[in-house]
């Protein structure tokens, strides 16, 4: 069980229900869950644009120098009620096998959360 993983969910789910701007939130995302899991070494959240096509809107590493290996990765879909993919959380590990059950559910309650609050803006 990740007690770290559920802290920062209640913290961006905080935001969530504050209905805080989408860019707000999506920058609290990817800030927390680096900042409070220490296995995750970057987040980030893209916005599908069309086609195949997808925008960074958020990401935990400004300089977005992805070089380095992740030995894990895990992506969530941001859907709206009509499974419309709107989005993906990603989060990556240099660890090996980092996440866990828990992690994945509460993972993919953050991106049910983003496209409740944050992509119906």
């Amino acid at each position: 069980m990740s007690i770290a993983t559920d802290v920062a969910s209640l913290e961006i789910m905080a935001d969530i229900y504050k209905k805080k701007s989408l860019n707000d939130i999506l920058k609290k995302t990817v800030d927390c869950l680096v900042e409070n899991v220490p296995y995750i070494d970057w987040a980030g959240v893209y916005f599908v644009e069309g086609e195949g096509d997808a925008r960074l809107m958020a990401s935990s590493d400004e300089e977005r120098d992805l070089s380095w290996e992740s030995n894990a990765e895990l992506k969530f879909p941001i859907e709206d009620a009509n499974k419309n993919v709107l989005g993906v959380l990603i989060v990556r590990s240099k660890e090996a096998i980092a996440f866990d059950v828990t992690d994945v559910a509460t993972l993919e309650e953050i991106a049910s959360g983003l496209a409740e609050i944050g992509f119906s803006n």
